[in-house]
């Protein structure tokens, strides 16, 4: 920004990616200033909270009785208000330069959100300091992100897969012509590798350890080289640590139902897609964003049944934050595309 106005207010204003499992913050003029965990840990009675982000994190799974972690966002919908903005409060406090003003916030939402899911989400963020609430759909947040032509007049193609939702959207002009979500993401596929190795193998794991098998022998699609890990969990019968072998083609298998529901989704807008622009998505393909896109072989399996172009965005995970700090970085020449919290446009 240019004038000693813009100057003053710099780095007042944040934008928030509150994911099922991650929170980015944007601040104006810095880029993203936090990526950590949506979890908290709170003391049992009095609500208070012990820890948020990363340290809550690292007590999952080990708190005693007294104290008991949670994640307020589950399916990209905050569940809890009251965690939520505490979540929040924590992570602005933690990253704003100044204490004087209070930043305006921009918050993404996905786009089959409810009216009252999304005023759930604003709450939460006018009681965690923001003195006005913009949000933008993830999709476009994620395109931007990305780096997408979306004001131009050719089809843009995004496919955001985040820890609770899929976000597909084809957008031109600046606007959205087409999207739907799904309330399928990365933390789906973990409670799906979880449940079938327990089902199959009668191993119980927990929720890091079912992460860890999707990174490292996940994938989406046949692989030149079939990989395998051990892994160590709670036998079923005994109650006793035991290590089972997986392949990475017994995972594919356990997470098709969850790739084959992100592929359908992607196919049902290609189907209602314009004419005119279905010939742009043809030509430039589909960009992948959010964690999601990092799960191995999902771009080959995406060009295989949709017989379009996949790139993988850059830093994918960062894509909506990315976005959405666009918009309080330069609000005049992007406020277009954001609603105020009162559901008007500025």
């Amino acid at each position: 920004m240019s004038t000693g106005r813009g100057r003053g207010l710099l780095g007042r204003d944040v934008a928030v990616d509150l994911g099922s499992s991650s929170t980015l913050l944007h601040a104006q003029g810095r880029g993203i200033v936090l990526d950590e965990p949506s979890l908290v840990a709170l003391e049992v009675g009095s609500g208070r909270l012990v820890a948020a982000g990363t340290e809550a994190l690292e007590m999952h799974g080990r708190t005693p009785a007294s104290i008991l972690t949670l994640r307020p966002v589950v399916g990209g919908v905050v569940t809890d208000g009251e965690v939520a903005e505490q979540l929040l409060r924590h992570f602005v406090e933690r990253t704003r330069p100044s204490r004087l003003v209070r930043p305006r916030m921009v918050v993404c939402v996905p786009s089959g959100v409810t009216a009252v899911e999304r005023r759930a989400l604003e709450d939460a963020a006018l009681h965690a300091g923001a003195r006005r609430v913009y949000v933008l759909e993830e999709s476009m947040a994620a395109a931007i992100g990305a780096g997408l032509p979306v004001h131009e007049a050719r089809a843009s193609l995004v496919v955001d897969i985040g820890g609770g939702t899929t976000e597909v959207a084809v957008i031109s002009l600046g606007g959205v012509v087409n999207a739907r979500g799904l309330r399928v993401g990365g933390t789906e596929l973990d409670e799906t590798i979880a449940a079938a190795v327990r089902s199959r193998h009668g191993l119980v794991l927990g929720e890091r350890t079912a992460e860890d098998i999707k990174l490292t022998v996940g994938s989406a699609y046949p692989l030149a080289e079939e990989l395998d890990m051990r892994v160590r969990g709670r036998d079923l019968t005994s109650g006793l640590p035991r290590t089972v072998t997986l392949t990475s083609t017994e995972v594919r298998a356990m997470i098709e139902p969850v790739v084959l529901q992100v592929v359908d989704v992607v196919r049902a807008v290609l189907d209602v897609c314009p004419p005119e622009l279905s010939g742009d998505v043809l030509d430039s393909g589909l960009t992948l964003t959010g964690g999601g896109a990092q799960l191995r072989g999902l771009p080959e399996r995406l060009r295989a049944e949709l017989g379009v172009p996949v790139q993988v965005a850059e830093e994918p995970r960062q894509a909506v934050a990315r976005g959405a700090g666009a918009c309080v970085d330069d609000f005049a020449a992007l406020e277009q595309l954001l609603v105020t919290s009162t559901g008007q446009r500025r």
